[in-house]
């Protein structure tokens, strides 16, 4: 345990987010630095709760009190030690996840949780400032040859213990740099790619090949050739295709899914772009969806002068608090407010898209309903319809599914009833030798997840070519 009396003496905590002025002018990331000596006593505040529910509430099963107890001691070389025995990339969940360990904390049940993500980055982020953090090279080589399409957070996790297991892992990534989302829908701002570009060097020095560039599936690579020249695959491409909205008028140009926005303005702050094809500057923004990618496209917005902001949410506005149908240690519903919120714009719920207006074949605006459940459906409200001006109209209602085009319906493994790839309890499709790990399979969820998938389906490519595995992995269910 950490200090005994620690949650009773020091309130939770967070570092300062820099002035919302200062940082709409920047792509970098909006947290000030976090002194250790405060974080000392935020880790101190974890209990000694006898069963420690984050672990539940966590999919990787990070080893948490440990952690927070080892940094409280100062001992942080040994908490990056523990940090990484469950999980591979420490520095990107505590910048990205939306810690389920922190719902699930026995502290939470009538005082605020334990700061764990913030201690989980701090963590990671010192290991590396220190050097620390270095290449984990196999000693012996097992000459099997992996092939992991996908460089996401699934297929890194995936592909990082494969080639520390001994095999020969390549991954295959049909974008031009490799990080997958982590790379393209997360904005610098989120995670600066830096942080990604260090880890990857790593995985390079252990020996993992990267190929970008690379369309599995179609004329780089086809199905028959990859299953050739790999003694096991492991799917990891995501859940890439983006939710529509078929309404009247959705043919108008100025209308994105989100990832078309936020993919171009990622690629201006790496280089490969000078300027935005699609921007929000001086516009009347509108984004549909008021989830992680439409606060994402919230920032984007900000940073790219938009004249105003508004996002759009179907569902009624949550509870400030723990909504009683949640109780502890579950996944609350509540109204959540992140960085990009805090720096304008205006939500509305309970509202419906009915159509788009244009002009001269541009998006000009879009008239709403305010919609109320009844029987289990949403209804219009009689009367609440109005207008809307937007020249820029983002939608960000989620993801459908793997992209079917191409690799998944080449391979022909069996998709599920919402059209992810089906997967048994070794992780492995139907298809001999072909695994899957990740939003792919799981369907559109968190980065918690998908790393904690990869890890699992190493495991299990492992025990698969080797008749055995030394890999640790989180026991996970194959479906959601």
């Amino acid at each position: 345990m950490a200090d005994p009396t620690g949650f009773l003496k020091t309130d939770r905590a967070l570092p300062t987010r820099r002035p919302v002025d200062v940082r709409i002018r920047d792509w970098k990331e909006v947290y000030e630095d976090f002194p250790a000596a405060d974080l000392r006593d935020q880790a101190g505040r974890c209990m000694d709760c006898g069963i420690p529910f984050c672990h539940n509430g966590c999919p990787l099963g990070n080893l948490i009190p440990e952690w927070n107890d080892l940094v409280w001691r100062d001992d942080w070389r040994e908490a990056i030690e523990r940090l990484h025995a469950t999980n591979n990339f420490p520095e990107f969940t505590g910048r990205l996840c939306p810690a389920p360990c922190e719902t699930a904390c026995v502290l939470g049940i009538n005082a605020n949780p334990v700061t764990i993500k913030q201690v989980e980055v701090e963590i990671s982020d010192r290991a590396w400032d220190e050097g620390w953090i270095a290449p984990q090279p196999a000693a012996v080589r097992s000459g099997k040859r992996v092939a992991v399409v996908g460089s996401g957070p699934a297929g890194l996790a995936a592909a990082q213990q494969l080639t520390r297991a001994g095999h020969d892992v390549t991954v295959l990534e049909r974008q031009d740099r490799i990080g997958g989302l982590l790379r393209y829908g997360i904005p610098e701002f989120k995670m600066e790619k830096a942080v990604l570009d260090r880890r990857l060097e790593q995985m390079r020095a252990e020996g993992t090949e990267f190929r970008t560039g690379v369309d599995v599936g179609g004329a780089d690579l086809p199905v028959d050739e990859l299953r050739a020249s790999y003694d096991a695959v492991v799917l990891a491409g995501g859940s890439t295709v983006g939710r529509d909205l078929p309404v009247p008028g959705r043919e108008l140009d100025g209308i994105f899914l989100a990832m078309d926005y936020l993919k171009p303005a990622n690629e201006v702050q790496e280089g490969s772009r000078e300027t935005w094809p699609i921007t929000a500057e001086g516009t009347d923004v509108v984004i549909i969806g008021g989830g992680d990618t439409g606060a994402d496209c919230l920032g984007t917005a900000h940073r790219q002068g938009a004249r105003s902001v508004t996002q759009l949410e179907i569902m009624p506005q949550p509870p400030d608090q723990r909504a009683d149908s949640t109780p502890w240690p579950t996944w609350p519903l509540m109204l959540r407010t992140s960085s990009a919120h805090e720096e304008g714009g205006e939500r509305l719920f309970s509202v419906n898209t009915v159509r788009f207006l244009g002009e001269d074949g541009t998006v000009s605006g879009l008239e709403l309903v305010d919609v109320e459940m009844v029987d289990g459906r949403f209804t219009p409200v009689e009367g609440s319809e109005r207008v809307l001006p937007a020249q820029l109209v983002l939608l960000a209602m989620g993801f459908t599914g793997p992209q079917r085009e191409g690799l998944v319906e080449q391979l022909g493994v069996e998709l599920d009833g919402r059209g992810n790839v089906v997967r048994d309890g070794s992780w492995a499709t139907d298809i001999p030798g072909v695994f899957v790990a990740g939003d792919m399979g799981r369907g559109q969820s968190l980065i918690v997840w998908a790393i904690a998938e990869g890890r699992a389906a190493a495991a299990a490519v492992d025990r698969h070519l080797m008749g055995d595995t030394l890999l640790p992995a989180p026991v996970l269910p194959t479906s959601r």
